[in-house]
This record gives C-alpha cells, structure tokens and sequence, in this order.
C-alpha cells in the first residue's frame, strides 16, 4: 500500500493520474495546505520542503523498511519504475520522457505557477511582472505545440511525461493562453481529458476538496513562508 499525502493542486493531480492509471493501491492522506497542514511534524518528516505531494511506500520493491519520497517528479518516476510501465527502461527512450518530465519540472511549472500568482493572488497588480510570466507561458505552450506536432504523446508513447504536464495545461484560461491558439497542445489535451485514469483522478480532486478557494488567511499561509517560518522557529 502507498501513502499519499495530497492536495488538489496541479502537482498533486500528477499522481493521482499515475497511481490510477498504473493500478497500484493507494490511500489518500489529505494534506490542506490552506490551513498549514504541510508544517505540521509528521508531514515535514517525509516532505522537508513544506510542498505536496509526498508518497509512503510500504511494500518497497527490495523490501525492508517503507520508503518517502518528496516533489512530485521523483514521485513519478519511482511509481512508474515500481510499476514496470509509464516510463521505458532502455536508456535512448527512457530519457526522451525523462528531459520533458523535467521540463515540466524546471519550467512550465514554475512558470505558469509565478503566472498564477501575479495575475490572480498578488495583493496588488504589477503589469511588468503579470506580462513577464503570462508570456513565458504562452512560449512554453508553443514549445509543447510544436513538440506535438508530429507525435501523439509528448515522447512518442504515453509516458509520465504526458502525466506531469497536462495538470498543468488544465488551468490554461487562468494562465491568459488560447488552446485554439495552439491545435497540436489543443489535440493532445482533448486525448488526455477524456483518459479514464484522467476523470478519475479529477473527481477524487472535487470530493476532497470541496471549497477550493483562497481567502486573506490561506494567503497568509500559502505565501507568507521564510525561512524562520521553515525553520521551525516562528
């Protein structure tokens, strides 16, 4: 049995896709990281990063002891690894899904995360910074469209790369993008919408978190963070 310590943010959307579409068993610990629940002790053991999600893997595949892993890319990488599926073992393909996992990881990411912050949660409106990242955006989106275009997935075969990016295009109207702007992104994410692994793991999302909004308190929560409060000496 896997632990998942989650919440319905992009990141954690990512593994609940692959845990149903690699079948493997799993319980759901919820983790609302609106409230502080990713600074209490027993999370902060297995996520020293204060960020969903984290797995607890019980019946590791050498056995012994049970195995944590944080930040959600690894988290991927181990499932599919556990699972024998999601991500080739043969080193020509198995990095063609490792470099657009992190690509997920080190850009679309961050980015459209900083976009998400300066366009809706920043306590006031700063152009230069809201233009900055709705463009990084769009120009990630015509890298991936022009990744597509000649390929179903986005590294041939359906992979965890297609699984780490696609909750990230999910929120492409909050980002200030255009699907129709951009037809091969616009092609795959209709594929990846309608996967039943895909529905599944959406609507286990909508029964957990049931009032998904940021009020002034979770503000204060989610990005008043430094390292004293990290630190554990606030």
């Amino acid at each position: 049995m896997i632990d998942l310590h989650y919440w319905t943010t992009p990141n954690g959307h990512k593994v609940t896709i692959a845990l149903e579409e690699l079948g493997l068993p799993y319980r759901i610990v919820p983790v609302n990281i609106s409230t502080g629940d990713q600074f209490k002790p027993d999370f902060l053991a297995i996520a020293p990063n204060n960020r969903i999600p984290a797995i607890v893997d019980h019946d590791p595949a050498e056995g012994g002891a049970p195995i944590s892993i944080f930040e959600s890319g690894a988290i991927l990488e181990y499932l599919a690894d556990k699972a024998g599926r999601l991500l080739p073992k043969a080193p020509r393909a198995r990095f063609e899904v490792l470099q657009w996992l992190y690509w997920q990881m080190g850009g679309l990411g961050p980015m459209a995360g900083q976009n998400h912050h300066f366009s809706a949660y920043a306590p006031e409106r700063i152009p230069y910074a809201t233009e900055r990242y709705v463009k990084e955006t769009g120009r990630l989106y015509g890298v991936l469209d022009r990744r597509l275009a000649d390929r179903e997935f986005v590294a041939g075969e359906y992979s965890v790369a297609d699984i780490a990016i696609y909750p990230w295009i999910v929120p492409y109207q909050r980002q200030q993008q255009r699907l129709e702007d951009f037809p091969n992104v616009a092609r795959w994410f209709a594929a990846m919408a309608a996967r039943p692994a895909v529905v599944r793991a959406y609507e286990i999302a909508a029964e957990i978190n049931t009032v998904p909004t940021v009020t002034a308190e979770s503000k204060s929560v989610l990005f008043g963070q430094s390292a004293t409060t990290v630190s554990g000496r606030a």
